[in-house]
C-alpha cells in the first residue's frame, strides 16, 4: 500500500510542475500574439503611409537643387 501512496504521491507532485508549465507557456502566448497583434497594426499603417505618400502629386515633381547651388 505504501507503494502505490508513493506513487500516487509522485504523479500529483508531476501533474502540478506541468500545471505550473502549462500557465507559464500560456502566459508566453498570450504575450507574444499581443506583440504580433501590435507590430501587425503597426506594419498596415506604415503601408498605408508609403502608399499615401506614393500617390501624393507631391512625389512626382522634381526635387530642388540643394542649397549650394
Amino acid at each position: 500500500m505504501t507503494d502505490l501512496s508513493a506513487r500516487i504521491d509522485a504523479l500529483e507532485m508531476r501533474l502540478t510542475e506541468q500545471d505550473v508549465v502549462i500557465d507559464d507557456l500560456n502566459a508566453t502566448i498570450t504575450a507574444q500574439w499581443r506583440q504580433i497583434d501590435a507590430l501587425t497594426r503597426q506594419m498596415a499603417k506604415l503601408v498605408e503611409e508609403v502608399e499615401a505618400a506614393a500617390s501624393s502629386p507631391a512625389s512626382g515633381a522634381p526635387e530642388p537643387p540643394p542649397p549650394h547651388y
